[in-house]
């Protein structure tokens, strides 16, 4: 009943928008009609011109979350495990991430040049940190009863880092991933913003200049659904890998 109430809820908001924009005489370069919109996605779509920035946009997505996931994660076992380590460098990378990474894109394409590289370069920096940080505070909430268990049991460092710090933790560091995840997508549209060729941002940049209103529209449903679809992807995996038999 909730899901057909809500999707009832945006049919009435659609036919809200459209009845209004009609009868106000709203510019379609102000606000479009939401049955323009459809259109003119229909139309992207059928005609095989979003296709290609939708692949690019998630080709860049899916690079850059899996660099800086794997990074952030490695990083913050490494942190979590070796305190002196933890001290030294995680006020560096704190300050690294206050940072915007709009501000750095200008110097990224003076690295990397326009295109994929800088945007996935983007995207992994945006999405390392939740995994650095849910994995370091993941890995040091571990019941203390279960960790002197270990010690009596003379664990090793690395059979009680892999057989109980991290499948305690794993549902902290699991929900720092489905952070990251939409993180992921905000990185490459906003990378494509500042030097991409392809892709969903670049396509919303060049329908800003052509004064595409409706096309923009369109450009945000479809980031829109993305999102969604990667999202529940991730919520997805983490409800698998929670029901595993390693969990506690």
């Amino acid at each position: 009943m909730v899901r057909i109430a809500s999707a009832l809820l945006l049919v009435l908001l659609l036919a809200g928008w459209e009845v209004y924009c009609r009868v106000a005489g709203v510019s379609a370069l102000v606000v479009p009609l939401p049955s323009a919109v459809l259109r003119t996605l229909w139309d992207g779509l059928a005609g095989g011109y979003l296709l290609p920035h939708i692949w690019v946009t998630t080709a860049e997505m899916a690079m850059g979350l899996a660099a800086g996931c794997t990074i952030g994660f490695l990083a913050g076992v490494l942190l979590a495990e070796v305190p002196m380590l933890r001290r030294l460098f995680y006020p560096y990378i704190l300050a690294s991430q206050v940072v915007p990474k709009l501000a750095l894109g200008p110097l990224f394409i003076v690295w990397f040049g326009f295109g994929m590289t800088s945007t996935v370069v983007i995207t992994a920096l945006i999405c390392f940190f939740p995994l650095l940080e849910n994995t370091m505070t993941g890995l040091q909430q571990v019941d203390p009863n279960k960790r002197e268990l270990f010690r009596m049991l003379r664990a090793t460092r690395l059979q009680t880092l892999l057989r109980l710090k991290i499948p305690s933790g794993l549902p902290v560091i699991l929900a720092g991933l489905r952070v990251a995840v939409v993180l992921a997508l905000v990185g490459a549209v906003v990378g494509e913003f500042i030097g991409g060729r392809q892709g969903l941002g670049a396509s919303i940049i060049a329908a800003q200049g052509m004064m595409d209103s409706t096309m923009m529209f369109a450009l945000f449903i479809v980031i829109t659904v993305l999102g969604m679809i990667v999202y529940q992807a991730a919520a997805g995996l983490e409800r698998w890998l929670l029901r595993r038999p390693w969990k506690g």
